[in-house]
């Protein structure tokens, strides 16, 4: 049992939860919780981590994973968590690199995101487009990291299913895209056509921009139509996790019917 936050697993767990840059060297990230462990594939997963609290009550469990594991006292877990009341189990998990080719099926639904800052917004986005049916996912490099703790907690697993790619030419990335004859519809305050005038049924992708300035003018001026979502009362915009669900699911009704 690893009794000591002195512990060099210990100490690589801590950086894991804390440092982007950590686990793009080391292509790894760590999910926690019994559901995001029993979701992650189990070729990616490289070890498991359980408190002796958690094990003593769900030994069973623990063993079926057939993967390796290493008990951690009670005290130490808590130190390595990311959470405020741990469950008493996480792991390392290999990352997979996808390819912008990986974003597409017979009729993509991609969604393009522009410099999102919210780890919780961009885990609701990446968990809501799996609920609707999308291909993939398309981020600017500026984004928030996929792999922060609590963007894999708001994926609630389907950071395991769902594409994505980050692009350091962005721009470009949108153009290739586009060169594969999908219509880019950007959620913009100056649309001038509401979201649910448009059609989705044919390859489509959506663009969303960061919480405070919205798109970029570089990255709005690549979409094809600009729309918007209309606001009653005082209210200019959503929440960017909230308005990307509205047009998802708009494109999933029209693609049901």
């Amino acid at each position: 049992m690893i009794t000591s936050t002195s512990n060099s697993q210990v100490k690589y767990l801590v950086q894991l939860q804390n440092k982007t840059k950590i686990r793009k060297e080391n292509k790894e990230f760590v999910v926690e919780g019994i559901k995001m462990v029993e979701e992650a594939p189990k070729d990616r997963i490289i070890k498991i981590y359980v408190s002796e609290h958690f094990v003593k009550a769900n030994e069973e469990t623990v063993n079926n994973f057939g993967v390796e594991y290493e008990i951690v006292s009670d005290n130490v877990f808590s130190q390595i968590s990311d959470t405020k009341t741990p469950q008493g189990i996480l792991a390392i998990v290999k990352m997979l690199d996808y390819s912008m080719n990986d974003l597409m099926n017979n009729i993509p639904l991609i969604v393009i995101i522009d410099n999102l800052q919210d780890p919780g917004n961009l885990g609701t986005i990446i968990r809501t487009g799996e609920g609707a049916g999308i291909s993939g996912v398309l981020m600017s490099s500026n984004t928030v990291d996929i792999y922060n703790p609590k963007t894999i907690r708001s994926t609630m697993g389907s950071i395991f299913r769902v594409p994505f790619v980050y692009e350091n030419d962005f721009l470009d990335a949108i153009d290739f895209i586009r060169n594969k004859n999908i219509t880019i519809y950007a959620a913009h305050l100056d649309g001038k056509n509401s979201y649910t005038a448009e059609k989705y049924s044919g390859p489509s992708a959506f663009l969303i921009g960061n919480e405070s300035n919205g798109l970029s003018e570089e990255a709005a001026s690549k979409a094809d139509v600009l729309i918007r979502i209309p606001m009653c009362g005082k209210v200019e915009s959503l929440n960017a996790a909230i308005a990307t669900t509205v047009l998802l699911y708009e494109a999933k009704r029209q693609r049901d019917n």
